[in-house]
C-alpha cells in the first residue's frame, strides 16, 4: 500500500498544477498511466484565453462564453473563471513558461483569434502552446521533494466506504504487472477527456475517459455526457493520426472550401470561418454528407510562406511531411471528437457528491462550457480549477486515513495474450461515431442504446473474468463512457444547434443539467 495525503491521477494541466500547489502544504502521489507529458494538454496548439488587452473586457470574455454555450452555462461560474484568469496566467509566466510576444513590441503578447472570439485574447506559444505549458509543469514537478511521480501505474476503480468518503484507488502498475493500492485523505481525478470513445479523434490515445468511469462507478454524479465537442477541422489523411490543425489557423484568415473551391460558411453563420466550434462541425458534416465527399479544405494560401513559418511552425512541418505546402496547397479536413463539456458533476470548488473526492480539468463537468466549449478556455479551466480545488482541500489534510486493510481481491494480474479486446474497442468506437457523432436522431439513439448496452455488458464480463491489463482497463471505460453519452442524449429533449440565436441568447430558457449516477438510467 503507497500513502499519501494526496493522490493525483492525471498529468495534464490540472493535475500537474494541482501538484505543484498542494506540495507545498502536503506530500502527493502523481499517478499517470504512461509518462507525464502523454495528455491532451502537451498536444493542445491554440492557447490560452484571458483578458489582458485594453481593448477587451471581462464582459466581453463572458459573453462569448455563454453564446459559444449556448445559453447552457452557469453565468456565475463563468464570471468568476473569468475574472480569475489574469493571475492564474502570471502564475505560469512566474513558473517559466514563455507566450509569444509581438515582434515589434516584445513586451506585449503576441494575441491570436480563435472561434467564437469577439476579441484578441489568445495567448500562445506559437503553435505548441499545450507542449511549452507541459514542459515547464513537469521541469517543476521533477525538482519536488512533496511530489512522488508514478508513471506507467493505470487507475481501476476508485475506494469509496460505506459512508460515501472516498479513501484510494486501485492502481495497475502497468510494466510491474500486479494491483497496488493508492490510500490518501484526498483524492483528485485530473484524468482528461474521453474522445477515444470514437473512431475519429483529435486525442491522445490516453483520452479513455478514465476518470468519468471510475467516478461513475464509484456513484458520483456525472451531467451533460450529450455534450461531446467535435473540433472542425482534423487533418484528413489515413496516415496522420489525430493531427489537429488548430483553430488559430482560421483565426489568422483561413478560409473552409468544398473541393470545387467554393466556399460555404456564409450560409451557416454571419461569423462564417470565426463562428463557435459546434456550428462550423455541423455545418461540414452537412456539406459532406450532401455532397457524399470525404472532407473539405482549409485554405491559408493569401498568407506568406515566411509568415505561415513563423506563426505556425509546428503545423507547416507537420503538414509538409505529408506532402501539403500551406503556402501553396489546401488542407484536407474532417470534424473529429475534441472535447467532452460534460463529465463529473463539481460545485465551484471542484467537489463531488462523493466526500474527498475532486474533479477538475476535462474529467469535470464545471458549469463553464455548457454545450459547446469557447476556443482556448479549456486550459484555462485546468489552471482555475487547481486553484480552487487546492484552496478548499486544505481543509481536509488534517482528516484521518480510513482502514482499508480487508479490502476484497478483486482482480486477476496473470499474463493475459487476448486479443478479444480490439474487436470489442473497434466496435464500440465506430457504434459511437455512426450513431453519437455530430448529428443524431431518436432512431439512431434508440440503436445505440440497443447495441452498446450489449457491447458494455459482454465487456464487463470480459473484465471481471480476465487478467487485468491496461487495454482491458480502458475497453471497460470507453464501454462505461459510450453508454452514459447515450442515455444522457436520450434525456435531453432540445437541439439548439444552427438554431440558437447568437444576437439573443437569452430568448432561450436554461436547461437542466442531464444527471446521471448508478441509480438513474
Amino acid at each position: 500500500m503507497i500513502r499519501s495525503d494526496y493522490l493525483i491521477i492525471g498529468s495534464g494541466i490540472a493535475g500537474l498544477s494541482l501538484a505543484l500547489k498542494v506540495a507545498q502544504k502536503a506530500k502527493v502521489s502523481l499517478i499517470t498511466k504512461k509518462k507525464l507529458f502523454d495528455s491532451s494538454t502537451d498536444k493542445a496548439q491554440g492557447g490560452i484565453a484571458c483578458v489582458i488587452d485594453k481593448s477587451d473586457s471581462f464582459e466581453k470574455h463572458i459573453q462569448d462564453t455563454l453564446v459559444s454555450g449556448a445559453g447552457l452555462c452557469d453565468k456565475d461560474k463563468v464570471t468568476k473563471l473569468v475574472q480569475e484568469s489574469p493571475d492564474r496566467l502570471n502564475e505560469l509566466i512566474s513558473l517559466g513558461v514563455e507566450f509569444t510576444k509581438k515582434e515589434n513590441n516584445p513586451n506585449e503578447f503576441d494575441l491570436g483569434l480563435e472561434g467564437g472570439h469577439s476579441q484578441r485574447r489568445i495567448l500562445h506559444a506559437g503553435d505548441v502552446t499545450g507542449n511549452e505549458i507541459e514542459n515547464v509543469l513537469i521541469k517543476n514537478i521533477l525538482k519536488n521533494k512533496s511530489i512522488t511521480v508514478f508513471e506507467n501505474y493505470t487507475a481501476i476503480d476508485l475506494i469509496v466506504n460505506e459512508n460515501n468518503i472516498c479513501c484510494g484507488a486501485y492502481v495497475f502498475a502497468n510494466e510491474k504487472n500486479y494491483i497496488e493500492i493508492f490510500q490518501a485523505k484526498i483524492i483528485a481525478l485530473a484524468c482528461g477527456g474521453a474522445s477515444k470513445t470514437y473512431l475519429y479523434t483529435s486525442n491522445p490515445d490516453v483520452s479513455t475517459g478514465d476518470g468519468i468511469a471510475m467516478a461513475y462507478r464509484a456513484g458520483a454524479d456525472v451531467a451533460n455526457m450529450e455534450f461531446v465537442q467535435f473540433h472542425p477541422t482534423c487533418l484528413y489523411n489515413k496516415n496522420a493520426k489525430s493531427f489537429l490543425i488548430s483553430e488559430a489557423v482560421r483565426g489568422e484568415g483561413a478560409i473552409l472550401r468544398l473541393k470545387d473551391g467554393s466556399q460555404f460558411m456564409d450560409k451557416y453563420s454571419p461569423q462564417k470561418e470565426l463562428a463557435p466550434r459546434d456550428i462550423v462541425a455541423r455545418a461540414i458534416d452537412k456539406e459532406l454528407k450532401t455532397r457524399r465527399q470525404d472532407c473539405v479544405y482549409l485554405d491559408i494560401t493569401s498568407k506568406s510562406k515566411s509568415f505561415l513559418m513563423k506563426r505556425f511552425p509546428n503545423i507547416y512541418i507537420k503538414c509538409l511531411d505529408y506532402g501539403i505546402d500551406m503556402a501553396k496547397d489546401m488542407i484536407p479536413v474532417i470534424p473529429a471528437a475534441h472535447f467532452f463539456c460534460g463529465g463529473v458533476k463539481i460545485d465551484e470548488h471542484g467537489r463531488t457528491n462523493i466526500k474527498n473526492l475532486y474533479a477538475l480539468g476535462e474529467t469535470s463537468c464545471s458549469g463553464i462550457h455548457g454545450a459547446n466549449r469557447l476556443a482556448s478556455n479549456s486550459l484555462l479551466e485546468g489552471i482555475v480549477y487547481a486553484d480552487r480545488v487546492y484552496k478548499d482541500s486544505l481543509r481536509l489534510l488534517n482528516g484521518k486515513y480510513y482502514d482499508l486493510q480487508n479490502l476484497p481481491n478483486k482482480y486477476k494480474t496473470s499474463k493475459n495474450n487476448s486479443l478479444v479486446y480490439m474487436q470489442e474497442w473497434e466496435e464500440i468506437r465506430r457504434a459511437s461515431w455512426n450513431y453519437l457523432s455530430i448529428t443524431r436522431s431518436n432512431e439512431k439513439l434508440i440503436k445505440a442504446k440497443k447495441r452498446i448496452s450489449i457491447l458494455k455488458s459482454e465487456i464487463n464480463t470480459f473484465f471481471k473474468h480476465s487478467p487485468v491489463t491496461v487495454e482491458n482497463i480502458e475497453l471497460r471505460n470507453i464501454a462505461c463512457i459510450a453508454d452514459l453519452i447515450v442515455n444522457s442524449a436520450l434525456q435531453r429533449k432540445e437541439s439548439r444547434g444552427l438554431h440558437y440565436n447568437v444576437d439573443y441568447p437569452e430568448m432561450l430558457p436554461v436547461a437542466k443539467d442531464i444527471v446521471l449516477n448508478e441509480s438513474v438510467k
